[in-house]
């Protein structure tokens, strides 16, 4: 049983389709079903109380457009959800999602947002078409379009026509309408909608079913027919009991102006004669005349500008009266702009700010056009106007005010209201002039229009925009009035979603609608509600064509409401699920076509070949239909490579896993329509042969028209013309595959039945060349490499009868055969075209023959081919070949073989070899071969990131999603094969040395798999190149997060490439290692900057980072490895921030000693068993206790082992008796910018609060350690970012370690129960050391947010820049430093939770997450700090003290390992107040919503890391560490809290 395929469909955090593109369009429904896999992030927005909604039916169950299943979206912060939806018939599917969204974080309760809901999303699947019990696909199609009126006597001429079109290899007929048509006998013009046209089915509907039957059983041929929904006949009998169905004067009163209009045109134009003025019209002259007539005579008459304009006088008077009343309306604030004065100010107003008073204020009706004067004034509210200009009206008072003079005013002021609209109506009328002009002009004197001839009562002047129904028994039912209907029409370059009857259109006045006469428009409202009758009676109608044909072909859509087109589709798809939708859109916008498209499941849309003008127009046309190019890349086939190799277990069924693909709208490729001329009228007549064969090697639906293999001299005229249809393919006999007489018949089959083995097979691989007036086409099937190939000669005008010189065509690595090779001759003489135009009977070809052309060459040399034509090879001629490619012949197991064995090959592949299999950037690369290889260079691309694996797949990755063939590295691999000497030859090399033996594995099947694709043609090279690495990428990752803890193997992606960080920054250094006589793989700081020798491994980024990137993913053994390196070279009580593998390690941090104690804290606790730490022993480089420095080879290096127990109690007492040292060979040898004070390192213990300091103001011995270092601008030796005193970190660290010494000793595991004090005589416990710490942390550190509490704590009123917020340092060299806003804090926070008060520390997390917070990372200093500088160029060389050599690198830069301890305290600190198990949750959503841009970027890095830094608001910083490990580790940290949270909510529950 074939396997079920799932098309993955991940949702964005807003609910949005997280695919290429915004079209999702899938393969018709198979069996067994595929599934749409929804994917979505466990804790994304749409998660808070949220629910997908689908309205994709289950099986069995009829498809209801507004019936939506509810999926509801559990929340799962490690986690993916994933729901998969089978797809059991085509339709055009749609979904949302409904949550609640995330209010702001706030430090209080704030209000819940009210639900929402997404836009609606929507997925269309193909129709599956059947002919004769097989699938049909799409790219299949090959369309005949027939005029049905001029088919013939049924079923005899029907049946020989349908016989020729199945015999050349067509496979669906495409019939204009079939029911009966209205009085002007056009079949888009139809009478009644529910009755076939009884002329040719005297049986009526018993005569479709046959012949749509017949059609399918004995001539394989599907049938398509249009479906008209805008307009029906101006004479169908139904509109006169339904005058509502369409736009007349009571169901679009704002038509009233239209039709007074129409109606003085038409009796104008009875008038003609009478009036003195031509009829007939020999010039412009006689135009001129006319249309000087219509402005006075007709525009005048009828007032039209009544329609824009108030009536002034009445409307004065009406105002007067009301003045008079005393019943006068005052609007509030309506005088305000009147100023300070008042209504003294608006006496003083102009003319026309009273006006624009009244327009604003009192005017009614101005929302659409209607009936005369419809616009009109308040007249209460413009009383109001006469009170604050003359006073209230009061007869009673002895100085009442003047009336005449109000009069005078206010008529004044309706005269200047009036003016706009005067303008409003002059330049309507402008337009309508302007459009009657051109139209008359165009149908009675322009040489390419219709020349109607003389004016009379049955051609009268201008088409009616209305049609009249009869006064008879039903219509005197009805207003009168209302049975004028607006006429269907189309207006140039309009907004397709609008409709020009409706009130916000004035289309029909202006004259502006090319209409048609004989069609009346529908009027459908927004709903079967708005016209029950009209909409029942369309959906019978729609329903009777479904039942009779497979596909629908929607007239007009780009007009057609899309609700309704919608409706009528859905009922359509009751009766065929199947049904095949095409449309011709015109709606001018590619967004707007996919909106139709997407809503309405149209498969294709009709695209025609006759539109093109030159031939580079038409090789563009081909381009566009032809299918991706050859060797496009695949990526399905690696997602499930595995399974197809049977590796897997094969008694299960697995899903086939499909990403979703970037689809172009579907065509319907026609070479030409019923609506346009014939190549013998636009071209040349020849070029009917080369058109039809360039159409039909697209990998699209394509299509042709009655007419065209016959070589018909002219469009057919649709409406007027009474001829039938001939055609020499119609007589009956058989159509042989070969030149003859009567057109291109025989040939057509030919490309026909190779359109259709290539759309069947598959073959959606094309290349296309233009040559002049050549076009080649090469397309292939990408499995089997099998191909056909043409070459086209175009026949545009001019270009005389040889071969135009085209040269030699190479097929590299590709053999052909030829299949043929013809050419077109035509008469198309003045006299021929004459006399076959002539005919007053049938509808007749130009006499047109096809000859087999001789003389075209195929040599073959080696597997290659060149294609030679002959010197007659006109215009008009094509050649056609079969090709294959030899090397690939077994393409379809070659796809296989290289996708398949590499878990085999990597599964004995450990943590080290992965990270050289994968990683290695340059510095690193250069140390493993002795500097003899670097990264690989592409050329025109630079080189890559990494020399391994993800070097290659972070370039590929986006060559494949966006098929860039053109890439500099498709390129190189298409020239050589040096690439894959390199993957290979680096695998080999390194897998010969013993500690890398377990590569040897990969490095064979890479090697097996590389050979295997060095036969192939160049041109395939790329495409298999990339589905090589891919595979063998994804194996190595696999096998990588197999060799992960359970967290990371069970987490959601983005874990999972965090995790990766962890192997991309460990590995085996010749110039690094943690020992100095003993080689361990060790930590990088970061790539490429700290990967090589001393600038590698340093105290405080490894003790930082060793949690996430170790103890987070399982990796003990490297954890503690790193753990007992430090703790051998403690000296001073500190560790080294360089540890130079402890030959010349550098003592001059003051904070890497706390986070190394927090690191083994962190290890006993993650690690099973991990106390057992505290008694492994380190051997030491200097001695316990002792300052003295000697060399990493003296006798006394590593002669004395301590506990890391001893360890941790050496440290806590160096600390609490005091330091004070100079560093060991100060001055330039170790820091060449710092000043000698900088070297003295002294840090003391305040006993009375429990607090650390020290530091001076000439060193930086905390992670904010840049050094100034600029003479130019002064800053030589002055530290950024000194940070003496008590950094709030160190506090906070401090206390996490004697907290934690002091449980340790009462549970009886750590023998120490506390210091001696500096004195030597006293002793201070753990536990009281601690006590003291948190007895004055708030107070020493907290700044609180109102002055009236500053007497609590120790602060300095007089610099405070914020309140609410945690002091950076306490008591440093400068003070203000103290109360920077810094992101320091939160790792208090996160390891010493308890020395903060919960209210105090969720307001500071409020502040810094607002403040502090970028995309990324967070920023380093307060934005509102005099000293911020957001932007770090480390090259800067100015005079700017605070910028030049990158002085500011932690003065604003956001830097982003803070931002995972920011969010593991603000989750710590928003869980403590949460109370229910969906509270909690939204604390999980409030930490995922700030992850988005570090998911982005890790995504989208080709370092696949985090980056050390960004510039302000997360702008790129060239500057930065493009991964750095404690950026991803402080991270993972968070899914590690996060992950400890569940266990113990789940071990509580």
């Amino acid at each position: 049983m074939p396997a079920q395929a799932v098309y993955l469909l991940p949702l964005t955090d807003a609910g949005a389709p997280d695919v290429p593109g915004t079209y999702i369009y899938l393969p018709p429904p198979s069996e067994p079903a595929y599934s749409v896999r929804f994917q979505i992030q466990g804790t994304s927005s749409i998660c808070r109380q949220g629910s997908l909604w689908v309205n994709i039916p289950v099986k069995g169950e009829k498809f209801s457009r507004g019936q939506y299943r509810e999926y509801k979206l559990k929340p799962d912060f490690n986690g993916i959800t994933e729901i998969d939806v089978p797809i059991h018939e085509a339709n055009a599917y749609s979904f949302y999602t409904t949550y609640t969204p995330l209010p702001q974080w706030s430090f209080t309760d704030v209000a819940t947002p009210e639900p929402t809901r997404t836009p609606t999303y929507y997925i269309d699947v193909c129709p599956r078409l059947t002919l004769q019990g097989q699938q049909l696909p799409i790219e299949a199609v090959s369309l005949f379009s027939v005029l049905s009126k001029f088919m013939g006597k049924y079923p005899s001429d029907w049946d020989n026509h349908l016989r020729g079109i199945g015999q050349r290899g067509y496979n669906m007929v495409h019939f204009t309408p079939l029911m009966i048509r209205g009085s002007s006998n056009s079949p888009y013009s139809i009478y009644d909608q529910l009755a076939f046209d009884s002329a040719a089915f005297p049986n009526g509907e018993k005569d479709v079913a046959r012949m749509v039957k017949k059609m399918q059983s004995e001539y394989n041929l599907l049938s398509m027919t249009d479906v008209v929904w805008n307009h029906t006949a101006n004479n169908s009998k139904w509109l006169e009991a339904h005058p509502e169905a369409g736009y007349n004067v009571d169901t679009a009163p704002w038509l009233q102006s239209a039709l007074a209009l129409d109606t003085a045109l038409l009796k104008f134009s009875k008038e003609l004669k009478a009036q003195g003025l031509p009829t007939t019209f020999n010039n412009t002259d006689d135009l001129l005349k006319v249309m000087e007539a219509i402005k006075t005579t007709v525009l005048g008459n009828i007032k039209l500008w009544e329609f824009y304009v108030i009536d002034a006088e009445k409307s004065a008077n009406a105002i007067i009266e009301k003045w008079i009343a005393g019943q006068t309306k005052f609007i509030d604030d309506s005088f305000s702009d009147a100023g300070l004065r008042g209504l003294d100010a608006v006496k003083s107003w102009s003319l026309k700010q009273k006006a624009d008073w009244l327009v604003e204020h009192a005017l009614q009706g101005g929302d659409r056009m209607g009936e005369r004067f419809r616009r009109r004034i308040d007249p209460a509210v413009g009383a109001g106007l006469l009170c604050a200009l003359f006073g209230r009206y009061d007869s009673r008072t002895g100085n009442t005010p003047d009336e005449k003079a109000a009069r005078e005013a206010i008529t004044s002021i309706c005269n200047e209201v009036n003016l706009p609209f005067y303008r409003e109506y002059d330049s309507d009328k402008a337009e309508i002039m302007e459009q009657l002009f051109n139209r008359i002009k165009y149908v009675r004197l322009d040489d390419h229009g219709p020349k109607l001839g003389e004016v009379t009562e049955a051609n009268p002047l201008i088409e009616p925009y209305f049609t009249r129904l009869p006064l008879n028994e039903t219509t005197k039912k009805h207003n009168p009035e209302a049975l004028a209907l607006v006429n269907n029409g189309w207006v140039w370059a309009a907004d397709a979603m609008r409709d020009n009857a409706g009130p916000k259109s004035r289309a029909y006045l202006r004259r502006e609608v090319i209409v048609w006469g004989d069609c009346v428009k529908l009027r459908y409202g927004s709903g079967p509600e708005d016209n029950p009758f009209l909409w029942e009676h369309m959906a019978q109608y729609t329903r009777l064509m479904a039942k009779y044909f497979q596909g629908f072909r929607i007239d007009n859509c780009h007009s057609t409401p899309i609700h309704l087109a919608e409706y009528m589709l859905d009922q359509a798809r009751q009766v065929n699920p199947n049904v095949f939708v095409v449309a011709e859109l015109f709606s001018g916008s590619e967004e707007m076509d996919f909106k139709f498209v997407m809503r309405l499941g149209i498969a294709c849309l009709i695209r025609e070949g006759m539109q093109a003008w030159s031939t580079q127009e038409l090789s563009r046309l081909v381009h566009r239909h032809g299918g991706v190019p050859i060797g496009s890349f695949e990526t399905d086939e690696v997602l499930n490579a595995e399974h197809a190799s049977g590796t897997a277990d094969s008694s299960k069924r697995h899903a086939t896993i499909k990403k979703i693909k970037r689809s172009p709208v579907h065509a319907l490729f026609m070479d030409c329509t019923h609506d346009n001329e014939t190549p013998a009228q636009k071209r040349d007549a020849r070029d009917t042969l080369p058109q039809a064969a360039l159409v039909a090697m697209c990998s699209c639906a394509t299509g042709s028209v009655f007419g065209y293999d016959e070589v018909y001299p002219e469009l057919i005229e649709l409406v007027h013309e009474k001829r039938l249809y001939s055609s020499t393919n119609s007589t009956g006999g058989p159509i042989k595959p070969q030149a003859g007489e009567g057109g291109i018949g025989g040939v057509r089959k030919i490309i026909n039945d190779i359109h259709y083995k290539m759309g069947k097979e598959e073959f959606d691989e094309t290349y296309i060349h233009h040559d002049q007036e050549y076009i080649t086409v090469h397309r292939v099937n990408p499995h089997t490499r099998k191909g056909y190939f043409l070459i086209a000669h175009t026949a545009f005008p001019g270009y005389g009868n040889g071969n135009g010189g085209f040269g030699q065509t190479k097929l590299p690595g590709t053999k052909a055969k030829l299949i043929g090779s013809w050419n077109l001759e035509v008469d198309n003489s003045p006299e021929t075209r004459a006399r076959i135009i002539g005919d007053k009977t049938t509808l007749r070809g130009l006499p047109a023959q096809t000859h087999d052309l001789k003389g075209v060459v195929v040599e073959s040399i080696g597997d290659s081919t060149t294609i030679s034509i002959p010197d007659k090879f006109p215009p008009g001629s094509i050649a056609l070949f079969e090709t294959w490619v030899p090397s690939a012949e077994h393409a379809d197991g070659l796809d296989k073989y290289v996708t398949s064995g590499a878990r085999a090959a990597f599964r004995d592949v450990n943590l080290a070899d992965l990270n050289y299999i994968l990683y290695r950037c340059d510095p690193e690369e250069r140390d493993a071969t002795d500097n003899k290889d670097g990264t690989y260079n592409v050329p025109g691309h630079g080189n890559l990131v990494y020399a391994g694996l993800q070097g290659w797949w972070g370039v590929i990755r986006d060559i494949v999603n966006d098929n860039n063939l053109g890439h500099p590295l498709c390129n190189h691999l298409r020239e050589g094969q040096w690439a894959l000497d390199y993957c290979v030859g680096r695998l080999e090399r390194i897998s010969d040395k013993r500690r890398y033996h377990r590569i040897r594995g990969p490095a064979k099947w890479l090697k097996e798999r590389c050979d295997a694709i060095r036969k192939l043609p160049n041109f395939l090279l790329p495409r298999y190149f990339a589905l090589v690495i891919q595979t063998a990428y994804n194996a190595a990752v696999d096998r990588s997060i197999e060799l992960m803890g359970d967290n990371v193997r069970n987490g959601q992606q983005f874990l999972k490439s965090l995790a990766l960080v962890s192997i991309q920054v460990t590995g085996y250094m010749n110039s690094a290692s943690l020992w100095p006589d003993k080689s361990v793989p060790s930590m990088a700081a970061g790539l490429p900057h700290f990967a090589y020798d001393w600038a590698r491994c340093w105290g405080r980024d490894i003790t930082i980072s060793a949690r996430g990137l170790y103890m987070g993913t399982g990796r003990y053994t490297d954890a503690k490895e790193h753990i007992l390196a430090f703790a051998s070279v403690l000296k001073h009580g500190m560790v080294p921030n360089l540890l130079s593998g402890g030959k010349l390690p550098r003592y001059n941090s003051r904070d890497s000693v706390w986070w190394f104690l927090q690191n083994i804290q962190d290890y006993t606790k993650i690690v099973p068993n991990g106390l057992d730490l505290l008694q492994d022993k380190a051997k030491r480089r200097f001695l316990p206790y002792d300052d003295t420095w000697f060399p990493h080879n003296d006798k006394r290096a590593y002669s004395v082992s301590s506990t890391i127990e001893d360890v941790i109690q050496e440290a806590l007492q160096r600390h609490a008796s005091g330091i004070e040292f100079r560093e060991y060979d100060a001055g330039p040898n170790i820091d060449s910018q710092m000043k000698s004070e900088g070297f003295n390192i002294k840090i003391w213990t305040d006993f009375e609060t429990g607090l650390i300091f020290g530091g001076n103001q000439f060193n930086c011995g905390t992670w904010m350690d840049k050094m100034g270092e600029s003479e130019k601008a002064g800053s030589k030796g002055v530290p950024g970012t000194p940070r003496d005193g008590a950094p709030v970190e160190m506090i906070g660290m401090l206390y996490s370690a004697v907290s934690w010494c002091a449980d340790l000793y009462e549970q009886g595991n750590f023998k120490y129960e506390g210091v001696t004090l500096p004195d030597g005589k006293q002793t201070i416990t753990y536990r009281a050391w601690a006590e003291k710490i948190k007895a004055n942390f708030e107070r020493t550190f907290y700044v609180p947010r109102t002055p009236e509490e500053d007497g609590d704590y120790d602060v300095n009123p007089s610099i405070i820049n914020r309140r609410g917020i945690y002091k950076d340092l306490y008591r440093s060299g400068k003070e203000y430093e103290d109360y920077q806003l810094r992101p320091n804090f939160p790792v208090a926070m996160s390891v010493a939770p308890d020395l903060f008060d919960p209210e105090h520390a969720l307001y500071a997390l409020q502040m810094a997450d607002r403040i502090l917070l970028g995309p990324q990372g967070m920023k380093t200093l307060d934005p509102s700090d005099l000293n911020y500088r957001g932007y770090y160029i480390n090259s800067e060389d100015s005079t700017d003290f605070h910028t030049s050599k990158g002085r500011n690198y932690h003065q604003g830069p956001e830097w982003v390992w803070p931002t995972g301890f920011f969010l593991r305290a603000m989750l710590k600190f928003d869980l403590k107040r949460r109370k229910t198990a969906e509270e909690r949750v939204e604390s999980y959503q409030q930490v995922t919503r700030r992850l988005a841009g570090c998911m982005k970027a890790i995504q989208e890095s080709p370092w696949a890391g985090l980056t050390e830094l960004t510039q302000k608001n997360g702008e790129f910083c060239g500057d930065s560490c493009p991964t750095q490990s404690w950026s991803a580790s402080c991270i993972i940290d968070l899914f590690q809290d996060a992950r400890e949270y569940e266990l113990k909510d789940s071990s509580s529950a």
